[in-house]
Formats: C-alpha cells, structure tokens, sequence
C-alpha cells in the first residue's frame, strides 16, 4: 500500500516543492534540481514496481459527503503504463543533464515531475472523479513545459502552448460531462462499481455517455480532426518535454478508452467503434502523407506519433481480446519508440539546430556512429520492422482489424487494407530520413572533404579549450567550441545512457515480447469478457 501511495505522492510532493522553491526562495541550482528529480522519479519508478509486484490496494475516503474515495489499484493493465510512465520521466531528467532548460531548473525539473505524479495517479486510481482531477493536474505543467521551456522562438511557444490548453481544455469539459451523466445515471463514481452497473442502462444513457467522453479522449490521443495542436506542441516543447508527452500525457487518453467507455459500456462502444476505426486510419494515411513531405524532423517524428497511436486505436476499435491487447502493446511500444526518437532528435538539435531532412549535411554514420545506430533502431521499429517493438502492435491490430466480431465486415476489410498501405507509407518516410540523417545527402567527394573540416575543426575546438586561471576570483574561462565541432560532437554521459536505455528497450520489446503480453493477458480475458 505505501509504494503504490509513494509511487504517485512523491514526484507530486516533491515536483511542487521545487516549483515553489523556484517562486518563494532562492532558486535552486541546475545540479540540484536535476539531482532531486533524478532521484524522485527513480524512487517513483522502484515504488511503482514494488507496487506492481505487490497486488496493492488503497480504498480509504477521501470526500465521503459526495460519495468519493481515494481508491487505488495496479493490475496487469496499469502496470505497464506506470513502469513506462516513471522510467521516461527518469531518462528524461537523464537527457536534460546536456540539454539544459533556459529557464529556472526548479520550476523545469518540478514541472515534469508533477506530471509524473499525476499519471501514475491516473493510472492507479480507481475513482472515475479522481481520474479526471489527475488527468487534469497532469495538463498544467505540461503547459508550462511547452510555454516556458520550449525550444522555439517565444511567440511560437506561446501559440504552442495555448493550443494545447484550448484543444485539451475543451477535450476535457466534454469528458467531464459524459463522466457526470454515467455518474448521475449509475449512482455512483467508483470505476468497478460503476463497470458493473452501467451494464443495466438504457442504451441511449450509455451512448450519449460514450460519445461525450470518447469525443473528449480523442483529443487528447489524438484522432485525426482533433490533432491540430499535437505537431506544434512538440515542435515547441524541449526534448524531456515531448518525450513526456509522447510517452506519457498521450497514454491517459488511450488508457481512458479502455477504463472509462469499452469495458463500462460495451454496446455503446460497438456502435462508436467504427467512427473511431474510420478517423484512426485516416490518421495513419494523412500522417504518413505528411512525413513524406515534412522537413523539420522534430515535426515529422510528431506526425509518425498520430499516424502510430492510429493503429492503436485501430486495434481498439476491434473490440476483442487480441484487438485490446495489440493496443495495449503497441502502446507501451509507441511510448519506448516515440521517446528513443525524441531524445535523438533533441541531441541532434542540441549540437547542429533544427535537422532539415532536405538539407545536405554529414551523416551520423560519420559523425557519431552509436547515435546512428539508435536512430537505425528508432526509425525501423517506428516502421514496424519485425524483430523490434513496434511490430508486435501493427501486425496483431491488423488481424484483430481484419476479423473483428460484431463490426461491418466490409469496412474493417477496407481499414485494414489502408491501414496497412499506412505501414508502407512508414517505412518509404523512414527510408526517407535514414538516408538523409544517418547516410548524409553528400556525394562521396564532399562527404570526404566535410568529415575532414569537421575532424579539424574539433581538433582546434580540443586545443583551445584551455582553462585560464583568474587570480582575482578564481574563475575558469573556458574557450567555446567551433561551430563545426559543436555540430559533430558526440551524444556522451547520460545523455547517451538514456538514449542507449530506451533503444535496448526497443529490441528487447520485439525480440521478447511475451513477458509484457502474459502480463496483460490475464487481466484482458477477465476483464473483456462481455466486449465485443
């Protein structure tokens, strides 16, 4: 019970104090602050463990005048989301040790930790008020991530980060509304009780129900219609701030497709599940169409992201057991990939500025090997290559899509048809980039010529880089390097641990995927018995 209280407690307590610490007191320095936050959120992820391995259970009142408790659970479901919720909040703080924040790293650091605490909350609460409250505690800091710490110019953060709130704030009113007619209608707020009752309402209270809240997570996965603000997010926010978003904010939406509409109301959801399907893989076609044509890479890896989480929900859509678990899976291999490529990216702007796919430039195969071989492993699970993670997700989905039960045949034949059109389109951008990033656009005579300038550019960045002692205040001036140098230095430290994390974990989801789906297994034919 008090891992699984510690597990969201103390990112949230902790994340708060070093915002306030920012506003109230002296501002702490960078190493502190990423100390604390690299500590807080490996202690997250051992509580969260602990707990998973636990069975723990927290059922306390919390606002016992309104019906609500503080009721907390993991399952084979929530567990996996909360492993990958706590590790990419702790490679995130890993890779913000190279790419600092530009502002206070009090406020940068307790910003990502809150939104730690608030989605391990999401995940484990079992109160559908309460989810709601952790989602939305989860939102602010994210804002404040993409609005003050982003990557982009200042009014380019600023229109970033308002679209997001509008587009997350007004997802959220009509989540709150469908979850307040299942309230109203069930008689009460606690998920299992409420799972269970609302399976004796009249079928237009469930699917007026299910359409408001599905209408509002659809924003928040998002669907294509209700992506607008996704792409500049991300294209805004700093490196820890995508793989965040990427990995953690977007997971609450697909996480409440299953906890709140699927399994509480079935039938509603079989007559939703179409739409749904049909603006997934319209997703998965438009943002491979995109990511053919986009320059700026940080922006082509956000458009994979809505043409990937497409097949997730694709594979919810299908409604049975081999559907939900090929989105539960491809969920947590979307939150890996998405998260690998991010921090790739962000160390790539660290040292060269945005990466124009079109733009001839040296390779990383001659610049940093290791940093090519991870971007290798992230472009061709995004793909589906067999063999890494992402592959498991997109095969299992089109089965499930392709068979689904009580669903017009026709229509998912036709989906899963697209759908795997979609896989191509993945694979002919993935090329696209390798080449252009990892192979470099440069004949072999300018190749030559530029490997050299660079390697003498970082000999005479190395030579210059002498320490002048400062007999009045003792202070060390260091010599900036070159610009070339600063282009071609490699990916080191922690930086490189957390990039060479998540792409070990990448492989070992597709070489050994059996584990994660034994886990969720069990839980999915007990819990999915009545969808269809």
């Amino acid at each position: 019970m008090i891992a699984l209280l510690l597990a969201s407690a103390l990112p949230l307590g902790l994340g708060a104090a070093l915002m306030a610490a920012d506003r109230l007191g002296r501002p702490l320095s960078h190493t502190a602050a990423w100390c604390i936050a690299l500590l807080t959120a490996a202690a997250s992820l051992g509580a969260g463990l602990a707990a998973a391995m636990g069975d723990a259970v927290v059922d306390r009142p919390w606002a016992p005048q309104i019906g609500l408790r503080l009721h907390l659970t993991i399952d084979g479901i929530s567990a996996p989301l909360v492993v990958l919720a706590a590790a990419v909040t702790l490679l995130a703080v890993a890779v913000s040790s190279r790419q600092r924040p530009k502002g206070t790293p009090g406020l940068f650091y307790g910003s990502l930790l809150v939104v730690l605490g608030a989605a391990v909350a999401a995940f484990t609460v079992r109160d559908v008020i309460g989810f709601f409250i952790a989602f939305e505690v989860a939102l602010v800091p994210m804002w404040v991530l993409i609005d003050r710490f982003g990557d982009a110019a200042p009014a380019e953060r600023r229109r970033a980060g308002w679209m997001f709130a509008l587009y997350t704030v007004g997802g959220s009113m009509l989540m709150l509304a469908g979850l307040l007619v299942l309230v109203a209608a069930t008689g009460t707020s606690d998920l299992d009780h409420l799972t269970t009752a609302a399976h004796h309402l009249p079928f237009t209270t469930t699917l007026i129900a299910a359409t408001l809240i599905s209408v509002g997570l659809a924003v928040k996965v998002p669907l294509l219609g209700v992506h607008a603000w996704l792409p500049r997010a991300h294209t805004a926010a700093p490196t820890a701030g995508s793989m965040m978003l990427a990995a953690v904010l977007l997971k609450l939406g697909t996480y409440g497709f299953v906890r709140l509409v699927a399994l509480p109301m079935p039938d509603a959801w079989r007559r939703i599940a179409p739409i749904v399907a049909i603006l997934a893989v319209a997703g998965i076609i438009v943002g491979g169409l995109v990511c053919l044509v986009e320059h700026d890479l940080k922006r082509l890896v956000a458009w994979s992201s809505i043409a990937h989480m497409g097949f997730v929900m694709l594979a919810l859509a299908a409604g049975q057991v081999i559907g939900f678990g090929a989105a539960l899976y491809g969920n947590i291999a979307h939150g890996v990939i998405s998260a690998l490529l991010f921090a790739i990216v962000g160390a790539l702007k660290a040292r060269r500025g945005p990466v124009d796919v079109d733009a001839p430039a040296l390779g990383l195969r001659d610049t940093d090997p290791r940093l090519g071989f991870a971007l290798v492993v992230g472009v061709a699970a995004a793909f589906g290559l067999p063999g890494l993670a992402g592959f498991w997700g997109e095969i299992l989905a089109l089965f499930a899509a392709w068979d689904a039960p009580s669903r017009p045949n026709t229509l998912f034949h036709v989906l899963t048809a697209l759908a795997a059109l979609g896989a191509v389109l993945a694979a002919v951008y993935g090329a696209r980039v390798l080449r252009a990033v990892w192979a470099g656009d440069l004949d072999d005579d300018a190749r030559r010529a530029a490997v050299d300038d660079a390697r003498r550019a970082t000999a005479n960045a190395a030579s210059d880089a002498t320490a002048v002692a400062d007999a009045s205040n003792g202070v060390a001036a260091v010599a900036s390097p070159a610009d070339g140098a600063a282009a071609t230095q490699r990916v080191t430290g922690a930086e490189w641990l957390a990039i060479g994390v998540l792409t070990l974990a990448t492989i070992a989801l597709g070489l050994v995927p059996s584990p994660l789906m034994h886990l969720m297994n069990d839980e999915l034919v007990t819990l999915l018995g009545g969808v269809k």
